[in-house]
């Protein structure tokens, strides 16, 4: 199959590297650095899913029609990045690869005669220089449409990926985002200090922010009557009691999941944002929570806060010290 990929960044990169890696004819959107890197010498793939060098077609735009397209472009630039390439998806199956909750409500504006399908990425991948991925942790991908069940493009794209990496297909997307949402809190504390995500939870005075923040995510997407979906064993029966715990209990749940890490470090995506001196996904992750609350009329003011610090430590390139972080979070 000819397959599309918009945005060969870490997650980009690597499920273009595996599907080359299968037979498929991938062709690749990147910019900068990262796309004269892949016209030069391919992409490179590394870690937990095995070595692959892939000469894919790379250009900052489509030059031909695929057959189906993956976008996992960044929230900030996944307008642009499909709208760049607009004419060559009209009526091709789009499968979107993001955090947050708008990613499928976006594409449909922006490709609004196209199929959209929602994606999660749960393998934890980094992009460590231009053209070369490394993944650090192996995991599952999970596919569905918000409020329907599974369409013929959802079935499609499982087909496409299920030979290469493991795909689930699940028909409550929208409890999906939310649980990934949770789990993405830890993604904020690591871009403002400058830590990967083991260390972050490694200190105790962090993780309990870390957990104050996923407490709140989930007791706001519960006022919003969410029923989350499971992943990594985080089902809604157990999150809903998660959200109510003592700090002090509930710091096992990110404590598990940075055990689930390895010991490879893991920057995660905000972080690697930051390095790059790309604009975060920060206001599609905490700040998505930040938003609903106010659209529900309570509050979340760890999540607020980090995203504060987040947008303060894009604009100076200073990370932030614990202490300073604490004092702010209160």
């Amino acid at each position: 199959m000819r397959v599309a990929v918009i945005g060969a960044g870490a997650v980009g990169g690597t499920i273009a590297a595996l599907l080359h890696r299968a037979g498929h004819e991938v062709d690749v959107t990147a910019r900068g650095d990262n796309l004269r890197a892949l016209q030069e010498r391919g992409l490179h793939l590394t870690g937990a899913w095995g070595n692959h060098v892939a000469p894919v077609a790379a250009a900052e735009r489509l030059g031909r029609p695929p057959e189906l397209a993956f976008v996992t472009a960044k929230i900030a630039d996944a307008d642009d990045a499909m709208s760049g390439s607009a004419g060559y998806l009209r009526g091709i199956p789009v499968v979107v690869v993001q955090n947050g909750l708008d990613g499928v409500r976006g594409a449909r504006r922006v490709l609004p005669h196209s199929d959209v399908v929602g994606a999660l990425a749960l393998f934890a991948a980094s992009l460590v220089r231009p053209a070369e991925v490394t993944v650090t942790a192996a995991a599952e991908t999970i596919l569905g449409v918000p409020g329907a069940a599974p369409t013929i493009p959802v079935l499609t794209a499982r087909d496409l990926l299920d030979p290469v990496l493991p795909v689930r297909v699940t028909g409550n997307f929208a409890g999906a985002q939310w649980t990934k949402l949770v789990i993405n809190e830890v993604n904020a504390l690591p871009a403002i200090t400058g830590l990967s995500v083991q260390a972050t939870l490694a200190d105790p005075r962090l993780r309990a922010v870390v957990t104050r923040s996923m407490q709140e995510t989930v007791r706001v997407a519960a006022a919003a009557g969410v029923r989350f979906d499971p992943i990594s064993g985080l089902g809604n029966a157990a999150l809903r009691a998660f959200g109510h715990l003592p700090v002090r209990l509930a710091q096992a749940v990110p404590a598990r999941m940075a055990r689930r890490m390895g010991a490879t470090p893991n920057p995660g995506s905000t972080l690697q944002s930051i390095r790059r001196g790309r604009p975060t996904e920060i206001d599609g992750l905490s700040g998505a929570v930040v938003a609903e609350a106010a659209r529900l009329g309570v509050t979340a003011p760890v999540n607020a806060a980090l995203v504060a610090m987040v947008h303060e430590v894009e604009a100076s390139s200073a990370h932030l010290s614990t202490a300073e972080v604490l004092r702010r979070v209160g």
